[in-house]
């Protein structure tokens, strides 16, 4: 057994690579083989968003606080609220992150597959994003 204590982890700013606005990721962990799961607690400020991205098993994110939105590639954005769960299929594009008004912390958790759990790609324009504000 192993177990990662609350505050030993230090929080990290999630990298302008991949995330537009402030981003904080918590406590990330990843499972010793031959587990392959991996995840973290990630909080979007308001405006703050990933990149277009997909992931070769699929993504579960459970909404722990605040209100954000999801899109999947060729979709209309979704909204997401604190409490809910949602599964993202592998290798399906999409990018999640706080409304322009609100924070939202979700927990992402994600098998990896040849030692990688994401593809990052795009990051979302300001223009798409403030289009889908419109949608939204």
């Amino acid at each position: 057994m192993k177990i990662i204590r609350n505050a030993t982890t230090p929080s990290a700013q999630g990298p302008d690579a991949w995330f537009t606005g402030r981003v904080r990721i918590d406590a990330p962990f990843q499972a010793s083989a031959p587990a392959r799961v991996g995840g973290a607690s990630v909080t979007f400020e308001p405006g703050a968003r990933t990149a277009w991205h997909t992931h070769p098993l699929g993504q579960t994110l459970i909404v722990t606080q605040g209100q954000g939105w999801i899109q999947c590639e060729g979709e209309e954005i979704e909204v997401i609220n604190q409490g809910d769960i949602v599964w993202i299929p592998q290798e399906i594009k999409h990018w999640h992150g706080a409304t322009p008004e609100t924070a939202m912390t979700h927990i992402a958790i994600a098998e990896s597959l040849d030692g990688s759990p994401v593809t990052w790609m795009e990051k979302v324009t300001d223009e798409q994003y403030r289009r889908n504000a419109t949608a939204g």
